[in-house]
This record gives structure tokens, C-alpha cells and sequence, in this order.
């Protein structure tokens, strides 16, 4: 019977001993000589009470002071975790957590508070900072380099659910240097989530709430950035005159520049736009995404400004574009799931993604870069104005690839004017004959579609 050995080195003082691990191939049996872990009791040296510095949690009380003498102590003494039980923390100024310091609230798993009362369990955080102001500087948390934020919730008590538009604030979170990281914090009614530039290899997870402006913004990266399980919802408030900037102006997530970002399971419902991809003055992004979704959005669920020459791979994405009464009856946008602006120039890919909702066009695309549409589905198409006729996927620019996806319903599945180069459109499913607008001017391979 084959024997599989683990051995696991003494690489790191941590470790205390070298253990065995013997497997059976069988998998019947599980002898273990002798298993160690690596010492994960905190040094009282390494730990900091916000408490033990003037911090108090009565909810009135400003601790701008008393957290950056912790997170400042923590600094001095090389590195620590600052760790604020639970309470209600009022802060009048800002906070900036050094390099090689934690700031630990009472959450292990990220929170989520439905209804537009303040939390009254854990540690929240309530800024009062910067009201009608939204300059990044000027961000409530600076997150420095090798720093970290984990297991709060912010809330804006000024911010609150009525019929009023929200008040503009700068970011909640801004992450500004190497290695900077957010985990299991709650936005909950921020107005600029966070603010990642420059963040290069930033890590952002298990993040939630409503933010209503923006919900995470990605620029100045020029090393990997990673972003995974962040879900923007409006739990808080969905007051319709609450919702209005959201809905009319919104957008979950925004990306400049940044090269080789990670994207994994992330969701946003209720904005004008899920995920917009931007040039800015350093340039725009290539990416990976993977698991993720927008739904309701009002305008589009996903809109290319620009990508680099690597392009955007999107896999096993859910997107839904429409807008109703409920949330946004002054919207008078012809909801799109994907709209790729003239200026684009780079790749947009996606695989095994699905693609539904009342909107007119599913795509519409007018820049220079390829796109491409494979192994997907499209649900439904021309129900915003029906009697329009519109085609699943309209194009006025660029190449198109469309193979081996499913277009579930009668329609028209592609309207490309003379400005498309080349089409390739094979292998698919149609619901009752292929159906098309090509020019005459596009070349074009339309084959084995049953």
C-alpha cells in the first residue's frame, strides 16, 4: 500500500518540531506521529487596547486621539495589533494606521445590518469628519503600507435614511501604500467606500454595506492587486429620494490604472453602474475576474472606457441591467448589461457568463478593441422598448466573437453597422433561426449555428 509523507520543515520559529503525516492511499486511516501548528498566541507586547488609551465607546465621545495614540504606540514599539472592543466610537478627525500595524475591531467574519438603525453590537466606528467634502485626502482611515483594517463596521450618524439625497464625504477607507488590506469591514452607509491608490498588491475582502457614490476605487497599482467577496447592497436605506444618487449616478466598482488586478466573487445591486473600467491619467487596467455579478443597474452593468492591451477576462459572471419605479423612476437610461465606449482599444473576453433582465441591447459596443462571448448565455433582450427590434448584441466599432454561446429567445442576435471590422459568429444555439444585421461592409463569418 502506497504511503504518502508529509513532512512539515522547521522554516520559521513558529514552528516547534518537524512532523510525520502518514496517508494510506486507501484513505482508511490517518496516523499522525505527531502534528504541530505554528504558536498563534498574541505577545501582550504586540497588543494594544484602545481602551487602556482614553478610548470610549458611549457613542458621543471623539477618540480621534485616543485611537492614534494606540495606533501610534503599536508603531513604536515596532508593530502590533491595535484592537477596539465593541462599542460606539464618535471620531471628530482622522485616523492613519503606521506601517506593521493592525487595527482589529470585535468581528471575525464581516457584519451586516439590515434597516437604517445605527449598530448597536461590535465595534462601529462613526465618523463625523468631512462632511460635504469628498477629496481622498482627507479620507476618514488612511491605510499605510504592511497596514491593515479588519472586523468593524462605519457608519455616518449624519448620513442618515430619509427622504433627503445624501450628503457628499470623502472616503471611508483610503489605502495608500504597498500591501495595504481591508477585511470583514462594514460600509455601511459610506459615500465613498475605498479609495486604493497608490495600493500596489492591495488585498480588499469580505467586504459589504451601501455605499452610495462609489464602493471600491482601484487606481496608481502597478503590482497585483486583489479583491474577493465584496457585496454592495442597499440594505441601509431604500428610500427612492435616499437612492437617487445611487441609482443616477452610482458605481460599485471603478478601476484606473492597474496591472494584473484579481477579482473574485464580488456582487452589486442598485447602481447606475456595477463595474466601470476608467482611464486615468496613469493609464487603465488589465484583469481577471472571476464569480462576479451586478444586478438592477440602472445604467449598465459593466462599462469599458478602456483597457490595456491584455484585456479584461471575465468568467462565470451574472449581469442584469434594468430599471423600474421602485428604485429609480427618474432614470431615462436604455439599460445595457455591457457597454464598451468609442475610446476603448483593448480586449474585453467573456466566458461561461450569463447575461438577463428587461434591458434593450444586452451589448452595445462602439470601441476599436475585440470582444468576445463564449460558452455564455443571453436570456432576454429588446423588452425595455420591444417594438425596436433591438438585436442582443449592437455594434457600430471593433471585431466581434460570438461561439458556442445560447441565445435563449426569438430576436435578433447581431446588428453591426459598416464601422465593425470582422464578426465571428459560430457554434451557437439560437431559439428559432439565426437572425441578423450585418453591413455589407463587415467581414464576417456566420457558420454551423443550430
Amino acid at each position: 500500500m502506497l504511503t504518502i509523507l508529509l513532512i512539515i520543515v522547521d522554516i520559521a520559529s513558529g514552528f516547534q518540531m518537524v512532523s510525520r503525516v502518514g496517508l494510506t492511499q486507501s484513505y482508511e486511516h490517518l496516523h499522525v506521529e505527531s502534528v504541530s501548528y505554528p504558536n498563534n498566541n498574541l505577545d501582550a507586547n504586540m497588543t494594544f487596547n484602545v481602551l487602556s488609551f482614553g478610548a470610549v465607546g458611549d457613542g458621543t465621545t471623539d477618540n480621534t486621539k485616543a485611537f492614534q495614540s494606540a495606533l501610534q504606540s503599536a508603531a513604536d514599539n515596532g508593530g502590533g495589533i491595535v484592537f477596539a472592543p465593541g462599542g460606539n466610537y464618535v471620531f471628530d478627525g482622522q485616523l492613519s494606521i503606521p506601517s506593521g500595524v493592525a487595527l482589529f475591531g470585535s468581528y471575525l467574519t464581516v457584519p451586516s445590518h439590515a434597516g437604517s438603525a445605527q449598530p448597536t453590537d461590535g465595534t462601529v466606528l462613526m465618523p463625523y469628519y468631512g462632511r460635504t467634502q469628498q477629496n481622498e485626502s482627507l479620507s476618514f482611515i488612511t491605510v499605510t503600507t504592511d497596514a491593515s483594517i479588519k472586523g468593524v463596521v462605519i457608519f455616518y450618524p449624519e448620513q442618515p435614511c430619509t427622504s433627503n439625497i445624501p450628503v457628499a464625504y470623502p472616503p471611508s477607507i483610503r489605502l495608500n501604500g504597498n500591501n495595504a488590506a481591508v477585511q470583514d469591514v462594514e460600509l455601511l452607509n459610506s459615500y465613498i467606500g475605498i479609495f486604493a491608490a497608490p495600493a500596489p498588491r492591495h488585498y480588499i475582502a469580505r467586504v459589504q454595506g451601501q455605499p452610495i457614490r462609489i464602493g471600491v476605487f482601484v487606481d496608481e497599482v502597478y503590482d497585483i492587486g486583489r479583491i474577493e467577496d465584496v457585496h454592495f447592497n442597499p440594505w441601509f436605506c431604500n428610500d427612492i429620494n435616499y437612492m437617487y444618487e445611487q441609482t443616477m449616478f452610482g458605481r460599485s466598482f471603478v478601476f484606473g490604472r492597474s496591472d494584473w488586478e484579481y477579482v473574485l466573487n464580488t456582487f452589486s445591486f442598485g447602481y447606475a453602474i456595477g463595474y466601470h473600467f476608467i482611464e486615468t491619467p496613469t493609464g487603465s487596467m488589465n484583469g481577471n475576474f472571476v464569480g462576479i455579478g451586478a444586478d438592477y443597474a440602472c445604467n449598465a452593468s459593466i462599462v469599458v472606457d478602456q483597457s490595456q492591451p491584455a484585456g479584461l477576462l471575465i468568467t462565470n459572471g451574472e449581469f442584469t441591467a434594468f430599471h423600474t419605479k421602485d428604485f429609480a423612476p427618474n432614470s431615462t437610461a436604455i439599460s445595457a448589461q455591457l457597454i464598451v465606449n468609442d475610446a476603448n482599444v483593448g480586449p474585453v473576453v467573456f466566458s461561461a457568463s450569463s447575461f438577463w433582465g428587461p434591458s434593450n441591447n444586452i451589448a452595445r459596443l462602439y470601441g476599436k478593441g475585440t470582444v468576445t462571448f463564449s460558452a455564455s448565455q443571453f436570456v432576454e433582450w429588446n423588452l425595455q422598448t420591444p417594438d425596436s427590434d433591438a438585436a442582443a448584441i449592437y455594434a457600430e466599432n471593433g471585431n466581434i466573437i460570438l461561439n458556442a454561446n445560447t441565445f435563449q429567445k426569438n430576436g435578433t442576435q447581431i446588428e453591426a453597422t459598416g464601422g465593425v471590422k470582422k464578426i465571428i459568429f459560430t457554434n451557437n444555439i439560437v431559439a428559432n433561426g439565426v437572425y441578423t444585421k450585418i453591413d455589407n461592409n463587415v467581414s464576417s463569418a456566420i457558420l454551423h449555428n443550430l
